[in-house]
């Protein structure tokens, strides 16, 4: 497996591992004939908060199997990062490529001396990367029905006085 940064020529195979990926958690649910996530990043990457440095994908034998992105956020002034989504094709979900795609990324933000990434999403799968519940970071996410869900990971330039409300760029407020 190889982890390198979005091209524009794998808009086409993220959107159909987005859809792939999260299709499933929306089949009870008449209502969406398509999961949002596919449009998200595709709205992400014409929105100001886009990152292309931590857009990236999972190859596997040249085949887009992965992808992650990490969008500008912000807690009061202070400006963080935002996770998401995170895709694997379902072919490939449960052999690392997931981990693998969530380490890359940490460790890119991480080298760009960014401070926190924030995310909604599961606890028991994200607190193995050193996500821990914002409460405990005295930040919290500004939709309260986020809460039970919404995480941080601190990363080497982190500081404590950046609490507050976490802020996510406007797309994710469509979703």
């Amino acid at each position: 497996m190889l982890i390198r940064r979005e091209t524009p020529a794998d808009a086409a195979a993220i959107a159909a591992i987005h859809r792939a990926a999260f299709a499933p958690h929306y089949a009870g649910d008449p209502a969406v004939t398509e999961p949002p996530e596919p449009a998200l990043v595709d709205t992400l990457r014409a929105d100001e908060s886009w990152m292309p440095t931590l857009s990236l994908v999972a190859l596997a034998y040249d085949t887009v199997v992965g992808h992650i992105c990490l969008t500008r956020a912000g807690i009061g002034p202070f400006p963080v990062l935002a996770l998401g989504p995170l895709g694997v094709d379902p072919d490939h979900q449960k052999t690392g490529v997931g981990s693998a795609l969530v380490h890359a990324a940490l460790g890119a933000a991480d080298a760009l001396d960014e401070s926190v990434v924030g995310l909604v999403g599961d606890p028991d799968y994200y607190s193995r990367f050193g996500f821990v519940p914002g409460a405990r970071r005295g930040i919290v996410p500004d939709q309260t029905d986020w809460a039970e869900y919404f995480q941080v990971r601190p990363l080497a330039a982190y500081d404590p006085a950046v609490t507050g409300e976490f802020r996510y760029p406007a797309p994710f407020y469509d979703l």
